[in-house]
């Protein structure tokens, strides 16, 4: 399911899009084109929200996978000040450290830096848990200088 809306309250995103996406590697890839995608059409800078998007997608595809249930991408500018994006999957007992609490892998690791990444690239970021069975991690990037 794709979904896009463009709205004019100032509470309300105005624009918004959303998708289902295979928990997969070839899922992450194409959140991460969707997305490109989407801003380049809404006339706004694919990065840095284009691997923030990498990031959680594939963090959803390895860590949130659950057999025949998707991950939910979602993008919303807010009065064209405030790019939020969310990423939901069905493993909410799996929950990532909170923001603050990450710790650098080992120099030779060769995982373990997606949210360091995301910390690094977003303005804030956080997670959201439920409804049951439900997580989303969401970040967001302020788009007025």
């Amino acid at each position: 399911m794709t979904q896009e809306i463009t709205r004019t309250e100032h509470s309300a995103p105005t624009r918004q899009f959303t998708v289902l996406l295979s928990p997969t590697r070839r899922g992450a890839r194409l959140a991460r084109l969707l997305a490109a995608a989407h801003l380049g059409d809404w006339g706004l800078p694919d990065e840095p929200a284009a691997h923030i998007v990498a990031e959680l997608a594939a963090n959803a595809a390895v860590h949130g996978r659950v057999q025949g249930r998707d991950f939910r991408l979602s993008l919303a500018v807010r009065r064209e000040a405030l790019l939020r994006i969310e990423v939901t999957d069905t493993r909410g007992d799996r929950l990532p450290p909170a923001p603050g609490a990450l710790a650098v892998p080992a120099g030779d690791a060769e995982t373990g830096r997606g949210l360091l990444i995301v910390g690094a690239l977003a303005d804030r970021w956080g997670v959201d848990v439920g409804p049951t069975p439900r997580k989303t991690v969401w970040a967001e990037v302020d788009l007025a200088p």
